[in-house]
């Protein structure tokens, strides 16, 4: 967090990574302008509107499917003005030909009923090339105030039908950030907005619990940037860790018992183990004359990646969980920082903030760990910043200044495809929670 500057003159450690002079001059100028991006084809699919029914409610389920199925990272969902099929004399049904002719793989059909308080709707998959037959059917119950969920869990349906399950969807998680003074807890989409913490002070650096129950956070409610944790839903803050100096930017173990923090209890900014109920000291990891900060798990537990300005400015680094073998992975850019681990099975790959050392503005990368291969998220699009991964791993959260709006977006971790603002106005060290059950 660049930004971030504290009224008693504290400054956070993201933010002395700035401000305090470099181990050694880098006089290297390397620009990171070469966009590296997969080819990735996108589904074109079709989500007609509903013509019978609740007008409100049939409006409200295709407006959730279109916003699902486009961030889904597999979907483009096809303008309804090219559509050539009669909707009112198909209802449910599809003519296969007439939908082909507008380029569709896929129709979703939806019929939506109100009952007083209660809302069913249906669905119905149909791919192309298959026929009339849909191949996939569900219904779903529930009030009409749940019907945005159960369109979530329909897209979540959808994406495991077409993906054979690889890549569960992400539709109806959570995610937490930071507005400075509170921290705020929405659905991904950016609906159903809440402050989770109520005092005066500032609250920052939010960090969702693996099992997306809790949320640990850095406050100054105290005088002293301290370590608390608080439920998802709100409630009273448990102060975790009180050492003197910083306790901040933590981040859960996978087993969500322990935190990585920064701590300058002993007068340096190192990464330490605590135990994620008392905050006790478990281990130290990092020790040097430099600032160690931004600790982030692999998903399983067996390496941390952060941020160290040893050899000059701040740079990504990559340890393992017991503090050895640090060496730096960044190579690319005199100044990287705020490190997130792809939870996606089977890949070793770090999203993070870099500064395109030509315009000085800082954007989204991706570093795969394996291959040394480098892709640019961003470009030309005012600072993007402090990256999180969808709990598949496909899709990138993170904060913009860009000219068409502050806020939160969403972008495909391939780089390909569009971008999508789900939150407007100022918002820090977004986190993404986990996939729950629904």
């Amino acid at each position: 967090m660049r930004h971030v500057h504290i009224a008693n003159g504290i400054t956070l450690v993201a933010v002395l990574l700035v401000s305090m002079p470099t181990a050694r001059a880098d006089d290297s100028r390397i620009v990171i302008s070469t966009e590296t991006k997969a080819k990735k084809g996108m589904y074109p699919i079709a989500v007609p509107l509903p013509q019978t029914g609740d007008p409100a409610l049939a409006q409200l389920v295709t407006e959730v499917q279109t916003f699902d199925l486009n961030v889904s990272s597999w979907f483009k969902v096809l303008d309804p003005k090219s559509f050539l099929a009669d909707l009112k004399s198909e209802d449910m049904s599809i003519d296969p030909q007439k939908w082909a002719n507008v380029g569709a793989f896929g129709v979703i059909k939806t019929k939506v009923s109100v009952s007083g308080n209660t809302a069913t709707l249906e669905f119905k998959l149909y791919e192309v090339d298959k026929g009339a037959a849909p191949v996939l059917e569900k219904q779903y119950f529930g009030a009409v105030a749940d019907a945005r969920k159960n369109v979530h869990k329909w897209c979540n349906d959808v994406v495991k039908y077409l993906t054979g399950d690889r890549d569960p969807g992400f539709f109806g998680s959570q995610m937490t950030f930071s507005n400075s003074k509170k921290i705020m807890v929405m659905d991904f989409d950016g609906n159903g907005v809440y402050a989770i913490t109520k005092n005066d002070a500032i609250n920052i650096l939010p960090a969702m619990s693996p099992n997306g129950k809790t949320v640990a956070f850095t406050s100054y409610m105290r005088g002293n940037p301290d370590l608390y944790t608080v439920a998802t839903g709100g409630g009273r803050p448990t102060r975790v860790a009180k050492y003197n100096g910083m306790n901040t930017g933590a981040a859960w173990s996978p087993d969500g018992r322990t935190l990585a923090v920064t701590l300058s209890r002993d007068g340096n900014a190192e990464i330490y183990i605590v135990n994620a109920v008392d905050g006790a000291v478990v281990r130290r990891l990092t020790d040097n004359r430099y600032i160690d900060t931004s600790p982030a798990f692999s998903p399983d537990g067996s390496e941390i990646a952060f941020v160290s300005n040893r050899e000059g400015n701040p740079q990504i680094f990559v340890m393992a969980a017991d503090g050895s073998n640090q060496r730096r992975v960044s190579m690319v850019g005199t100044w990287n920082q705020t490190p997130a681990w792809s939870p996606k099975k089977g890949a070793r790959v770090l999203a993070y903030t870099a500064r395109d050392d030509t315009s000085g503005r800082f954007d989204i990368v991706t570093l795969d760990l394996t291959s040394g291969k480098l892709t640019r998220i961003t470009q030309n699009q005012g600072n993007n910043e402090e990256p999180t991964w969808s709990p598949n791993g496909l899709v990138l959260a993170f904060s913009s200044n860009r000219p068409g709006g502050q806020g939160l977006y969403l972008a495909n971790a391939d780089g390909t495809g569009d971008q999508h603002i789900v939150y407007k106005g100022q918002g820090t060290s977004v986190d993404w929670g986990p996939m729950l059950s629904q």
